[in-house]
């Protein structure tokens, strides 16, 4: 069959604004959930209300999608309908202060605790200083005092009326208490003493004797007998403590009488106060020591009787939907602060910050899986916490093996919440080749489309996706006109005529432009002309690269021919992607072909300038020669192929059915239209396939050959897979409608080689011959031909005779 002649109706499907039945968006209702994406919306769905461990759910799909809103979105209806959940606070543990506690309080109470918590010290702070200053404690203290000295001066009494019965005083010396001997009342000096009978003498100095042991045991009692008495103050202090903080503790515990945990804390918090009563009495002289201790304590002495919240939901309704811009270690899951204190960093309860696994506790978390890969320590920190299903603060000095500063170990908080990663596909096929865990724990994939079925009314539902987005933005209305050209848009994104880009970033930057383009021009409503100027100014912008090659190639300083025609040489279409903007541009392809091996040589790929695909391409010419013109023979023939002035990777196999059309002009002698430029790959059966990137190939060309001036023979070769993707520029279908331009749809390479040379491809007979002076012919004569002299050379040489004969 012959190409096909494509029809100006065949090159771009226009949206008949006639059949959008309003005048402008602002009549038309928002669109509930993001165009198309119904498939992902169900499995996000399904994620969030199953209850099992590992369903949580990854949203891929590619950047601007609508992957976070439509999360957003659904997350949010769920968890409004669910119960709010608890308070968490972290608590000092009087029995290790290193291990803070963890309690669970009903939502809202947690900061009600701590509050209680902060009057109850603040009442302890006034209430015992007033108690112990009181004239009944004064009156105890005092009682106790005075019973300590009768105990001293009692066992010193005793001492002086034995020394009295013996005639020895009891005096007290600037060195201490002595005893001396008496007469008549009298203390004696050493020289009286000296006097004395030798007998007596000896007397005085036993019971002296005697005397000392008896002053020493009493001197010794007196420490028992003040330890004694610090006790009993001690223990007087506890009585009164407990008198003055009892009630107060007793009122806070009416408050929590549903909670054990806080119940147990405040038992502790009690025993505490009364055994430390004197951190809340003024500083003395005589507590200089406890003073001292203070001032180097870690963590001030009222202050454990504190309440760290860690999580609050006073007022809050329904599950919490928590998300992380910034997932590092520390804001993922919470971390211990430190204070410099006397030159050293030290920490205590106080200092624990949550994390977004504390706020999403009970809730659902969503995060960007491209930021939580390339945060230290975060990925693991995920994965732990949902394997184990609880939330422990480490510091990343301890996760790595380093000893930091005195830190702590809080007590783990259970983990009961969704998580909901967004992200590319790449990504998601990396960790599920990759990490063994991740499929276990992402069970859920909420795969997003890129395009949508622009039928079944789809036209009218974009329509409401720009009133939506142009709501939602403050813009203004857009006329029918305009979003008919939206539509339009859209398809050219998506590379279809039958389908629609799900690029909602995309449509909605169009969308602003085109309205600030609306409200210079003073325009109540955005028209068509304002969408059309804003597509044509941001490819304006991003435009540099594609006119400095049209200028190179108008020059002639890239070689690429528009007119004439040329044996071995065809004008094949690239395309360039620069960040949003792509581009196509024709490239000079040309084959050689001399006697050989068989071979195909991809100069291309000889040089390591070809990717692994376009080589494929080139393997498959080499199997398609091999087996329509020498089936029954030695393919003989070398080829080389290559795109001249290409000094940069080559990938891809559509230029593979260019690539072949020069080798069937170079075996067949048959010139090709230079005017005609040709994309498609192709099969080892001669097949033309569809190629990515039609549209931007063939204004490529269009515009190389309107630089130079349209003259109604150039054209483009594409396959007829590719004209339902054809949206094209509407110079490009203006031209065609004229006739100065010419796009041809094929389904082989004989109907593509009969466009380029002019002359028929031929088909094979029943006599498996080509028609004569058809192109395949040619082809056919001309591999035969090397066959054959191959096999010439390739002959052994005749033995000559003894008189310079043939021996036979």
């Amino acid at each position: 069959m012959p190409a096909r002649k494509l029809s100006p109706e065949d090159l771009c499907r226009r949206c008949d604004a006639s059949r959008l039945e309003f005048r402008t968006t602002a009549e038309l209702e928002d669109l509930d959930l993001p165009l198309g994406q119904d498939r992902a919306a169900e499995a996000i769905r399904f994620g969030t209300a199953i209850r099992q461990d590992g369903y949580n759910v990854f949203a891929l799909g590619p950047p601007g999608v609508g992957k976070e809103s439509l999360v957003s979105r659904v997350v949010g209806r769920r968890a409004a309908g669910e119960p709010t959940p608890s308070d968490w606070c972290y608590l000092y543990n009087f029995e290790d202060r290193h291990r803070p506690r963890a309690v669970e309080l009903p939502a809202g109470r947690a900061v009600q605790f701590r509050a209680d918590m902060q009057k109850l010290v603040e009442e302890l702070r006034v209430v015992i200083p007033a108690v112990f200053e009181g004239e009944e404690y004064r009156t105890r203290l005092s009682v106790l005092e005075k019973q300590l000295e009768e105990k001293r001066e009692e066992a010193m009494k005793r001492v002086q009326e034995h020394a009295r019965e013996k005639g020895i005083a009891v005096v007290r010396t600037p060195m201490g208490i002595a005893l001396a001997p008496t007469r008549d009342g009298e203390v004696l000096d050493p020289e009286k003493f000296q006097k004395l009978p030798a007998e007596e003498q000896q007397r005085i100095q036993r019971d002296m004797a005697a005397l000392q042991e008896e002053l020493g045991a009493a001197m010794r009692s007196v420490p028992q007998l003040e330890r004694e008495h610090r006790e009993r103050v001690k223990e007087m202090n506890k009585e009164v403590a407990l008198f003055a903080a009892g009630h107060l503790i007793d009122d806070v515990r009416k408050g929590y009488a549903d909670l054990k945990a806080v119940l147990s804390h405040l038992e502790a918090v009690q025993q505490d106060v009364v055994e430390n009563v004197r951190d809340f009495l003024g500083s003395g002289e005589e507590d200089a020591a406890a003073q001292i201790r203070k001032l180097f304590a870690e963590t001030p002495s009222v202050q454990r009787y504190g309440v760290n919240v860690m999580v609050d939901h006073s007022g809050a309704t329904g599950a919490p939907v928590v998300t992380e811009d910034l997932p590092t270690h520390p804001n993922l899951v919470g971390r211990i602060e430190h204070h410099a204190h006397f030159g050293t960093l030290v920490t205590d309860f106080t200092l624990i910050r949550p994390g977004a696994f504390h706020r999403a506790n009970g809730g659902y978390l969503i995060l960007d899986a491209r930021k939580v890969l390339t945060q230290a320590f975060a990925w693991d920190d995920l994965k732990r916490a949902l394997r184990a299903r609880e939330i422990r603060i480490e510091s990343p000095e301890r996760l790595v093996g380093l000893s930091g500063a005195a830190s702590l170990e809080p007590e783990p908080i259970p983990l009961q919440a969704k998580v909901v990663l967004t992200g590319e596909r790449f990504l998601y096929h990396l960790l599920s080749a990759y990490d063994p865990d991740f499929l276990e724990l992402f069970k859920v994939a909420a795969d997003f489309e890129d395009q949508i079925d622009r039928g079944d009314g789809n036209e009218m539902a974009y329509a409401r996706l720009v009133a939506t987005l142009a709501r939602a933005e403050a813009l203004r209305p857009f006329d029918r006109e305009a979003v008919a050209r939206v539509v339009e848009h859209g398809a050219r994104l998506a590379g279809d005529g039958e389908k629609l880009s799900a690029h909602l970033q995309g449509i909605g930057d169009l969308l602003r432009e085109a309205d600030h383009l609306a409200g210079e021009a003073g325009r109540q409503a955005v028209s068509r002309a304002d969408v059309q100027a804003a597509i044509d100014g941001r490819i304006r912008r991003s435009d540099r690269v594609r006119q400095r090659l049209l200028e190179e190639i108008g020059r002639g300083t890239i070689l690429i021919d528009t007119a004439g025609a040329a044996v071995g040489q065809v004008n094949g279409l690239s395309v360039y992607q620069l960040g949003q903007h792509a581009f196509g541009s024709p490239s000079r392809i040309t084959a050689r072909v001399r006697m050989g091996k068989g071979e195909v040589v991809d100069i291309e790929r000889e040089v390591e300038l070809g990717g692994p695909i376009h080589s494929k391409g080139v393997f498959i010419l080499a199997g398609f020669l091999g087996a329509r013109y020498a089936a029954d023979r030695p393919l003989t023939l070398s080829a080389s192929l290559v795109f001249e002035q290409s000094y940069s990777g080559v990938e891809g196999d559509s230029a593979s059915s260019a690539e072949l059309y020069s080798l069937l002009s170079a075996l067949s002698g048959l010139p090709i239209k230079q005017s005609i430029a040709v994309t498609g790959s192709v099969s080892q059966h001669g097949s033309v396939q569809a190629i990515g990137g039609a549209n931007e190939k063939v204004e490529g060309f269009f515009d190389v050959c309107r630089s130079r001036g349209l003259d109604g023979s150039q054209g483009v070769i594409l396959p007829a897979s590719n004209v339902k993707h054809l949206m094209l520029r509407d110079d490009v279908v203006e031209a065609v409608r004229g006739g100065r331009f010419h796009l041809w749809a094929v389904d082989h390479v004989d109907q593509g080689i009969e466009i380029l040379t002019g002359v028929p491809a031929g088909e094979r007979g029943p006599d498996g011959r080509w028609p004569e002076g058809t192109v395949n012919a040619r082809v056919a004569a001309r591999v035969a031909e090397m066959a054959e002299r191959a096999r010439t050379f390739a002959a052994p040489p005749k033995a000559e005779g003894p008189a310079g004969g043939s021996q036979p």
